[in-house]
């Protein structure tokens, strides 16, 4: 043992006894001790569990706990930690149970002394510490038994299973061990395939006690055929009996089937060599020829034979020569490969461009030669260099494009800037002056252009302290063009403030003028647009629709939605078809808490599963059912709800979404 203090923990309510113990271990010879004391049971297992103790002294009579079932209850808290009974009854039964039971000594205090005591404490710990080695040694090889790759087995030479671990059971498809060693009883007429391969084996142990990497092919529980390899010893006893034979199973099937791959690839790439249009060859360390397949010969004109052992130098010119040698034995010094389009010319031939690839051959990790393949490419050669000359005039021509793009893209982005721009960047409150919470009229958007520009476009005015015109419009198509329509449109609502207050009046002046300035253009374009007059003072909306999708305005107190139709019942048609187009004003109620929501059509033109198509009635029971979520968290949710309904999860047109929330009027 080592002379560090023993931890020692006596359990004993006595107090002369602790005494008496105390100082006969301090003058203990054999070791040194650390003695802690606890007076009860309970107290002791509280100790126990919070401290590390090297050995329990136990009185069996405590204040709370009587006889060997102060023992057990010991035994039952301590686990691996020694027990030494000391008790003040010298009763050889109750020594024999408790020892039995798993305590390390019985000893009587009136026959204690400082040897015996202290003996049997340091032999308690010390075989306490040999059996936990033990087990650990027991549980680690159990541990390296159960979890080995490698199946692990004790076989009778008659030829039945001992022991068998759970990866040779896998190995061989069985369920468990168990069925393995119940099935396998006949290892040489069961096991193997060619039952030979047992006697062999056995002469081999007989021979040598020892064999390794024996191959065989084997049967699995399902009748499947494997190969294995197997590492085996003899096992005798001293006089030199055997008992049994112990090893390793690997299960080696892939490798071998990688071994007859290998030997089939190697005869087809023979076969290969031969037939391949390419010209191949080898070289050895001194540039002389080794082998050359028989586009080479063809092409050299000359034969196998006549080619095997020359150098470059007895076919080539001179300058030639040199040049191929020198590339060789760069690749043969370095071991690198080498790729490159060369000249080439056969005997008696001309100048040809060949595209050749050389490789050092390696045996035994050391650089023995080359291998080169080349094949003509000089028609190919000529088609790149009209190529190359197509693709000088093409990168011209891409350049001047490139400018022309940025210069495109340059005028789209200011035309972003400019139209982002001129729609509305803060709204208008109702009265003139007080807060936008504190508004009669509150107002919120989105807008979400398909490219850098749009086609659509509205705006806010405020007409008076009551009177707010909302504008909205899509010009047809996208982009450049489109945008240019929406700044032209912008301008004219801007010039017809004076007649704001009448939307059906409004929409005609705009109608006229637009048709005046589109039809120069020759080209047909359209607006559809809405304009409404949201008058609090009269409780009233007044307007006017142009084409335009209907707006809806939400119901707050009732929860209905409400569609924006004309009066007349009849549609108008967009702006800028017909010159004389007269649009009539129609009229709806206002209530307090009402959510007006005006959109252009590529809200609601997206497509979603099964080819299903959004629809302005979809649209309505969208708006329904998050109207009250009030603005403007219903233009997010109504948004939300058509993109997941949409299966690109976008939209596919410009989108212009606009809600007005009416509070108390």
């Amino acid at each position: 043992m080592d002379r560090k203090a023993l931890k020692v923990l006596l359990v004993e309510d006595n107090d002369d006894d602790i005494v008496f113990l105390r100082r006969i271990l301090n003058h203990s010879e054999l070791a040194q001790f650390q003695l802690e004391t606890e007076h009860t049971l309970k107290g002791a297992l509280s100790r126990v569990e919070g401290e590390n103790f090297d050995l329990l002294l136990l009185d069996l009579s405590l204040p709370d706990s009587k006889g060997l079932d102060t023992f057990f209850a010991a035994q039952q808290k301590t686990k691996d930690l020694p027990i030494i009974v000391l008790s003040g009854l010298d009763d050889e039964t109750i020594a024999i149970k408790a020892v039995h039971a798993g305590a390390q000594d019985y000893l009587a205090k009136g026959k204690v002394d400082g040897q015996l005591l202290s003996r049997a404490i340091v032999y308690a710990i010390e075989r306490t510490q040999s059996r936990l080695a033990l087990l650990g040694a027991e549980e680690k090889f159990r541990s390296i038994f159960e979890n080995a790759v490698e199946g692990i087995f004790q076989t009778t030479p008659e030829g039945r299973y001992l022991s068998a671990n759970p990866a040779l059971t896998k190995i061989y498809g069985y369920d468990s061990t168990s069925e393995l060693m119940g099935g396998l009883t006949d290892i040489s007429r069961m096991l193997y395939v060619e039952p030979y391969k047992r006697a062999e084996f056995i002469r081999l142990m007989q021979e040598h006690d020892v064999v390794t990497g024996f191959e065989s092919r084997v049967y699995r529980k399902d009748r499947s055929i494997i190969w294995i390899s197997e590492n085996v010893r003899s096992v005798r006893d001293k006089h030199g009996k055997l008992l049994y034979y112990e090893g390793t199973v690997e299960n080696i099937t892939e490798r071998k089937y990688a071994q007859e791959r290998l030997r089939h690839s190697e005869e087809l790439y023979h076969s290969l060599v031969e037939t391949l249009p390419q010209n191949i060859f080898r070289k050895d360390l001194s540039e002389r020829f080794t082998f050359a397949n028989k586009r080479f010969c063809e092409t050299m004109g000359r034969t196998h034979d006549e080619i095997l052992g020359r150098t470059d130098f007895d076919f080539f010119p001179e300058e030639m020569a040199r040049k191929y040698q020198k590339d060789d034995r760069t690749i043969m010094e370095q071991g690198k490969s080498l790729e490159v389009i060369e000249e080439h010319r056969p005997p008696g031939g001309e100048v040809i461009y060949v595209q050749t690839v050389k490789t050092p051959i390696y045996a035994d990790g050391k650089i023995i030669g080359l291998q080169g393949i080349f094949w003509d490419i000089t028609e190919r050669k000529r088609a790149d260099e009209r190529v190359r000359k197509a693709n000088e005039e093409l990168a011209k021509s891409q350049e001047e494009l490139r400018k022309k793009n940025e210069t495109m893209e340059a005028d789209l982005k200011m035309a972003h800037e400019i139209q982002q721009a001129i729609l509305p960047q803060a709204f208008p409150v109702f009265p003139k002056g007080v807060s936008s919470k504190e508004s009669k009229l509150q107002f919120c958007h989105r807008y979400f252009p398909t490219g850098e520009v749009g086609g659509d476009f509205f705006n806010v005015s405020a007409l008076s302290d009551s009177k707010a015109g909302i504008f909205v419009c899509d010009v047809m198509g996208h982009g450049v063009r489109s945008a240019l329509v929406t700044a032209l449109v912008r301008g004219l609502v801007e010039e017809l403030r004076s007649v704001a207050e009448d939307p059906g009046k409004m929409l005609s002046s705009i109608n006229r003028d637009l048709r005046a300035i589109l039809q120069q253009t020759g080209t047909p374009l359209f607006t559809t647009a809405f304009y409404l007059l949201a008058d609090v003072e009269a409780k009233k909306y007044y307007y006017a629709n142009a084409g335009h999708p209907k707006p809806f305005v939400y119901r707050m107190e009732t929860g209905e939605v409400v569609v924006f139709s004309n009066t007349s019942g009849k549609p108008c048609p967009a702006l800028g078809l017909f010159p004389e187009s007269i649009y009539s004003t129609s009229e709806a109620e206002m209530k307090p808490g009402d959510i007006v929501l005006l959109y252009t059509d590529g809200l609601y033109e997206v497509e979603g599963a099964a080819e299903a198509q959004f629809s302005p009635e979809l649209l309505k029971d969208v708006v329904s059912k998050h109207g009250s979520a009030g603005c403007p968290e219903v233009l997010d949710l109504v948004l939300g709800e058509i993109r997941n309904f949409s299966v690109e999860k976008s939209f596919s047109d410009d989108v212009c979404l606009i809600g007005m929330q009416v509070g108390e009027v």
